[in-house]
């Protein structure tokens, strides 16, 4: 009978170790925790050795990515080996057409494969439509995290063509950079020349590193689990799945809810990653900078997942000329970047147009600030001069934060004709007698919303106050905040794991 009972657990034991479709390895779910927990007990004893560090990390990295979605794990493992030596071709050969042929092949080799999982049915679907043909979707199945590393090599190989990185000799390295689990899965994008030379150095996490990782994974936690979580789960989906049921004011509120959601959902994400990192003696860029506090549209790319707009600037956009090539083409270089950037998000003319309106603002933006710069003698004579600068950036961070609520639409609406409906509802059926009611019924849901927001707002002052109180107190008055917080997203959290929305991307 014992025997029997063993049998039971070690199969138990056998379905929490290896992937679950239903339920993949995330940092929201409760098997993290566990996983975490092992992972940085064993690292403590080898993080001094280099080596031995660089293998074990890199192990974990592959389970837990394997955890998370099953054995597409190997894509990783095949983009590692075709980059670490094609880098090398690069950085050895002797002629520039040789090491631009060689730079080209790596870049359709990585985006061939994304191409082919990500965007092969959206195209096939293009093709039935226009030619009314009968191509039938293939069975794919996008493989988790592939638009994150695939950026990520691209970054690798263009950066030793350009002369500005030196490839790793080691393999096990560019392994470790590629499969370094905190980011693998959503980002950030890390650059291989911020993050390869810590590979190899000595490893000393201060207490201030441990206060601020503690920090960034409480925060995070909170943001993904307490707000983005419920917010999305009580109120959100139900706009979204049927806009035309719903009043105009409850769609305008959807619609402020789901920035909060998507916001909370990735930068709480991106907070854990570099929060983890800190905790393992390394250090990844940060990803977002409070993007809603923005007062153009150039500034919310430049706070909004840095991670990726710094990579389409540095990538694509100065590629194609970038501002040195005229003012006309510096705009039609904006539109390229963020289309692209639209359907990096996704298959579909959702993100595209997304990526469009983006695009036509920071164009708009640019010509705007000539403007202004051109005719500053104008300015300064001007009403403007009437208005302080202080009054001026409130009227801009409310003017973008809207023109971003209203790209969110595109962005979350399953077809263009319910952001159609949502947009008809706000304008032509608002029906404000209707918020009495529904503060009574989801009021809850818009005090979460609320906190969201005032929390967004908090300067940054707040956040560093926090962190040196963390770094003062013992660590046995860390363990039981960590503890108590732990508690508190375990009672609040959502019976069914919510998937983190970059996740699909």
């Amino acid at each position: 009978m014992n025997f029997f009972n063993f049998n039971i657990d070690t199969d138990k034991l056998l379905h929490q170790l290896t992937y679950n479709a239903k339920d993949p390895l995330l940092f929201n779910s409760g098997f993290f925790l566990f996983f975490f927990c092992i992972f940085l007990l064993g690292y403590q004893f080898l993080y001094k050795r280099k080596l031995t560090r660089v293998i074990y990390f890199t192990i974990f990295s592959l389970y837990f990515f394997y955890k998370a979605c099953g054995f597409y794990f190997g894509f990783i493992l095949l983009s590692a080996v075709v980059d670490f030596n094609l880098s090398h071709w690069i950085y050895t050969s002797k002629t520039l057409g040789r090491k631009k042929a060689i730079l080209v092949f790596s870049i359709i080799i990585n985006l061939g494969l994304l191409f082919y999982f990500k965007y092969t049915n959206f195209f096939i679907e293009i093709i039935n439509n226009f030619k009314e043909g009968a191509v039938k979707p293939l069975n794919l199945i996008l493989p988790i995290g592939i638009s994150f590393y695939t950026f990520e090599n691209l970054s690798y190989t263009i950066d030793v063509y350009r002369g500005k990185f030196k490839p790793v000799q080691s393999f096990f390295d560019y392994c470790f950079f590629l499969s370094f689990f905190p980011k693998l899965v959503m980002g950030p994008i890390v650059r291989a020349s911020d993050f390869i030379p810590q590979i190899r150095q000595d490893i000393f996490i201060s207490k201030e590193d441990i206060a601020k990782g503690l920090y960034l994974i409480l925060g995070g936690l909170f943001k993904k689990v307490v707000i983005s979580d419920y917010i999305y789960v009580n109120y959100v989906q139900y706009i979204f799945d049927d806009p035309s049921r719903h009043s105009g004011i409850e769609c305008l509120l959807g619609v402020y809810g789901y920035a909060m959601v998507i916001y909370c959902d990735f930068s709480g994400y991106s907070d854990m990653a570099i929060g983890m990192a800190k905790w393992m003696g390394f250090t990844i860029n940060e990803n977002f900078d409070s993007p809603y506090q923005s007062s153009s549209i150039t500034e919310f790319w430049r706070r909004w997942h840095i991670s990726l707009s710094s990579w389409l600037k540095d990538y694509l956009y100065i590629s194609l000329g970038g501002n040195r090539v005229g003012k006309f083409r510096q705009y039609i270089n904006l539109m390229i970047t963020m289309l692209l950037g639209g359907l990096w998000h996704g298959a579909s003319f959702n993100f595209i147009v997304w990526g469009g309106m983006h695009g036509l603002a920071l164009a708009f933006d640019k010509l705007r600030v000539s403007l202004l710069v051109k005719y500053s003698a104008f300015r300064e004579a001007s009403i403007l001069r009437v208005f302080s600068s202080r009054l001026i950036k409130i009227l801009g961070v409310i003017l973008t934060f809207h023109f971003v609520c209203f790209c969110w639409i595109f962005f979350k609406a399953s077809s263009f004709h319910d952001a159609g409906v949502i947009i008809t509802q706000i304008f032509t059926n608002f029906n404000a007698a209707a918020f009495v009611p529904m503060l009574s019924a989801y009021g809850t849901v818009f005090g979460i919303m609320l906190l969201g927001y005032v929390f967004h707002f908090v300067p940054k002052s707040y956040e560093y106050l926090s962190i040196n109180f963390l770094s003062e107190i013992t660590l046995a008055g860390r363990i039981l905040i960590l503890l108590l917080f732990i508690w508190i997203v375990i009672q609040v959290k959502q019976a069914d794991q919510v998937m983190p929305i970059y996740l699909q991307f």
